[in-house]
């Protein structure tokens, strides 16, 4: 495809995570488009991994030049500000970064240490940097030394279990119940192999304090830890908001159903910083995959003339590993709500390691032929949802209460 006016299209891409790879790949359908990707690192993070460069078994990187088109220029820098009115970027090191359309994929971090004492005494395992401290710090533990995961979402249980089959002694602390994403069928299997590695659980109670050595609980115990590891929830970041764009409670990009900011349809939003109409998919590498390809799909209507689509894939499975041998493949519904299927065992662990290998491998097609990426799981609830979080919203503005969305 070509620009009749002859010039070409700038489009920058912030963060160089699943969505914003993919989407820069997709962007290259056009050759009347320079597409810039700005991203903090050289090198593109697994994080589906992280619990795996925790244990040893696994770097968590690969190489940009192994998965971007070449026509995709890497800007290895840290944008500080958007300036939507001027249509440009502030960087840490370089110059400011002009733009026609921005794709907004600075992804999550960890969730605020807010707890007290953790801040100072826990270790955060949402990007590579903390993946990295947490190893060296087990490095510094002696392998008998007491270690606290707090947090048993997938990035618990999976570090978790990395680490109690490599002989450590582990406390998994769980919150209200282990796996809450989990069909209570494949929860149990979750237990029971947790259980065998060793693991001890401790669902029911909070965390309500960190110290340098131990985590005290809601109930009144006091679990020794040499490690204390903090996997509990993913914080959007706040790029966004410090550049007065509208976001929602946690601080991702409010956008219509397209993806586009509500503030400025020159701005889309995708991963998981994006919240399209409110209502966000979970943070997840496997949303991220849909929501790049429509990001970039958007973007390219909009520079063609066109009417963008409105987003309406889903996700319907997630998947844990526990350990090198075992996995548990969690199925669910399209509108991601799980069901009793699960696949267990060893068979579980070759679906999630598979799981981990495919966005790898759509990414690099995408490289190869962009435009080629199919997402057939569709959401048919998403709309009722939609019209559901509205509804609340409104409720909320009648009664006086803040609305979950906010204009920084």
């Amino acid at each position: 495809m070509g620009n009749v006016t002859g010039r070409r299209t700038e489009v920058v891409v912030i963060g160089g995570g699943y969505a914003g790879v993919l989407a820069a790949n997709r962007l290259t359908r056009r050759d009347d488009v320079a597409v810039t990707l700005v991203n903090a690192r050289d090198r593109f993070v697994e994080r589906v991994r992280l619990h795996q460069l925790v244990g040893g078994s696994d770097d968590a990187v690969v190489d940009f030049g192994d998965l971007l088109a070449k026509r995709v220029r890497l800007v290895v820098d840290t944008v500080t500000e958007i300036d939507a009115p001027r249509r440009r970027l502030v960087l840490e090191k370089g110059e400011p970064l002009a733009y026609d359309y921005l794709v907004y994929a600075v992804g999550s971090t960890s969730g605020p240490l807010e707890m007290p004492g953790a801040a100072e005494h826990a270790l955060p395992l949402a990007t590579l940097e903390e993946a990295e401290r947490v190893r060296a710090a087990l490095g510094s533990a002696p392998v008998d030394a007491p270690l606290v995961v707090v947090g048993s979402g997938p990035l618990g249980i999976e570090t978790a279990a990395e680490l109690a089959e490599l002989g450590r002694r582990v406390t998994l602390v769980c919150g209200r119940v282990l796996s809450p994403y989990s069909h209570e069928s494949a929860r149990r299997t979750i237990r029971r192999r947790l259980e065998s590695l060793g693991v001890r659980l401790l669902e029911g109670t909070t965390a309500v304090r960190v110290t340098r050595a131990s985590v005290e609980l809601a109930d009144g115990r006091s679990m020794p830890s040499a490690v204390t590891i903090w996997t509990a929830g993913f914080a959007a970041a706040d790029l966004a908001r410090r550049s007065g764009l509208s976001t929602d409670a946690d601080g991702r990009l409010l956008a219509d159903e397209t993806l586009t900011s509500i503030d400025d349809d020159r701005i889309v939003a995708t991963g998981d910083a994006a919240s399209p109409q409110g209502v966000p998919l979970r943070m997840s590498c496997q949303a991220a995959l849909p929501l790049g390809s429509h990001a970039a799909d958007t973007v390219l209507q909009r520079i063609a003339g066109g009417t963008p689509a409105g987003f309406d894939r889903g996700i319907a499975a997630m998947c844990v590993s526990l350990g090198r041998r075992f996995g548990v493949f969690q199925f669910a519904r399209f509108d991601d709500t799980a069901i009793r299927l699960h696949v267990p065992g060893r068979l579980g662990a070759l679906l999630k390691e598979e799981a981990c290998k495919s966005p790898i491998s759509q990414i690099r097609a995408e490289a190869r032929r962009p435009g080629t990426h199919r997402w057939p799981v569709k959401d048919g609830r998403r709309a009722e949802r939609v019209r559901a979080a509205a509804d609340g919203a409104g409720r909320l503005r009648e009664s006086g209460e803040r609305p979950a969305a906010s204009a920084a």
